[in-house]
């Protein structure tokens, strides 16, 4: 009776085991071919689009209040989050390559980091030198992203995702990397009419007003 229910328990453990590994990670799955970052089922029951610029102290607030939120519909399939960069100057072309290098399925995590940490560097954004300007906004794109990662620290928030300096150099270095993510954020306001950050569409349609987690979470819920 014994070996009995040892076999049954180890059938029910290996029975479990396979159930988990049938069942994709939702937050590491990316689809990158429509522009942004559809991270997800793709089968979700809710489509949710992100509009979101890294300089935009609004966005910094949603994603520390509504991130970890939104993170648990995605992971249990039932939303999928499209985020989309709005960039506005060369600080959000910047942190967007970073968030951009490496694979995509490492997209996520990357955003995570820039974004999380914003209230540690965007005062330094709002404080910066005439020198600092200078550096950051005249001479070689590369050259220039350099100088804004290293006086943000940039480098030290993305090391403990496993980067280098000389990695994330030949990311900020890309400069068709640079011109995609240009050009695509003028082909989504374009298209989307993006007034201010962050904003959201649900199913293709976008919401007014709901730049809080508080006021987007109530259209999410009527929808599931």
């Amino acid at each position: 009776m014994k070996l009995v229910r040892l076999a049954l328990a180890v059938l029910a453990a290996a029975t479990a085991s396979a159930g988990l590994a049938a069942t994709p990670n939702w937050l590491t799955v990316v689809d990158t071919a429509h522009g942004g970052h559809a991270i997800g089922n793709p089968d979700a029951k809710v489509k949710l689009t992100e509009f979101i610029s890294y300089t935009c102290p609004h966005c910094g607030h949603f994603a520390q209040e509504g991130s970890g939120p939104i993170d648990l519909y995605v992971a249990a399939g039932k939303v999928q989050l499209d985020v989309r960069h709005v960039v506005r100057d060369a600080v959000d072309l910047t942190a967007a390559m970073l968030a951009n290098c490496g694979s995509s399925a490492k997209f996520p995590r990357n955003h995570a980091a820039l974004i999380l940490s914003q209230p540690k560097w965007l005062p330094v954004v709002e404080r910066a030198t005439d020198g600092q300007k200078s550096r950051w906004y005249y001479g070689p794109g590369p050259a220039r992203r350099r100088a804004i990662a290293n006086d943000l620290k940039f480098y030290d928030i993305m090391a403990p995702r496993g980067y280098d300096r000389p990695q994330l150099d030949r990311c900020l270095s890309d400069e068709a990397l640079a011109k995609r993510l240009s050009d695509q954020s003028v082909a989504d306001d374009a298209k989307w009419n993006v007034r201010s950050t962050p904003s959201f569409a649900i199913d293709g349609a976008m919401i007014n007003g709901a730049f809080t987690w508080g006021l987007l979470r109530p259209f999410l819920d009527a929808r599931l």
